[in-house]
């Protein structure tokens, strides 16, 4: 009898966490997920250019925003605009059983005798390891922080960095809706116009050398200089 009790029990927090997997993006909630939003200045220039953290289980975002700082559930410039939701059960390295069936202090072991982290286990050792990283902008950036955690994960085998994460999420991100869209590219519009009628080819010419200036950093620094960006 105690057996069944304890089954169906086991049985109502599966399906309850289950049920949590649930996007809503009224409350910020994004579970499993990577999550983008534009960022200023920089993303008026460059659109596909932004700011990035990864959610927990429960949907809370965690992104790195500062010098040994993540920020928790306040995704630092503003909304989401996009979203890649993961099958961590597929795609993922992790074990499959939720944080709630484990001890804090006890984690499993794979075939190999390597810890067998779930979701939110290698998301607290990658804000551990950020919390002690200075932030800048060009070398230890937020992108820096999702990559570190997709690779502890072993996400789609791992080999994630600044560079390809930024092109996956661009390529693949889910709008939040219609707002999100004009969010990310209506300041781009709007400066790129005003720019074309007042300094014409000039601004066209500015614009053009400073995407291929800030691009060509991340790509030479990610895969020809690989001590300069960090992960």
């Amino acid at each position: 009898m105690e057996e069944k009790v304890d089954a169906e029990h086991q049985l109502m927090v599966v399906e309850g966490f289950q049920h949590s997997m649930q996007i809503v993006p009224q409350r910020a909630r994004f579970p499993c997920c990577i999550v983008w939003s534009p960022l200023p200045v920089i993303s008026w220039f460059i659109p596909f250019i932004g700011h990035i953290g990864i959610c927990r289980e429960d949907g809370v975002i965690l992104d790195f925003a500062g010098p040994n700082f993540v920020c928790v559930d306040n995704f630092t410039f503003g909304a989401v605009a996009r979203y890649i939701q993961i099958n961590k059960d597929k795609e993922c390295r992790v074990s499959p059983h939720p944080s709630a069936f484990k001890d804090e202090e006890l984690y499993m072991q794979d075939d190999c005798g390597r810890e067998a982290l779930t979701w939110d286990d290698a998301l607290r050792k990658g804000t551990q390891e950020f919390q002690h990283r200075s932030y800048n902008l060009f070398t230890c950036n937020c992108h820096s922080f999702v990559a570190n955690n997709l690779n502890r994960m072993g996400f789609r085998s791992g080999g994630w960095n600044v560079v390809n994460l930024a092109v996956f999420i661009f390529l693949k991100g889910q709008w939040v809706n219609k707002a999100s869209v004009l969010r990310s590219f209506l300041p781009f519009v709007i400066v790129s116009g005003t720019g074309l009628m007042l300094g014409g080819t000039t601004f066209l010419t500015f614009l053009v050398f400073f995407a291929l200036l800030l691009v060509g950093w991340f790509l030479l620094g990610t895969y020809c200089f690989k001590n300069l960006i960090q992960l």
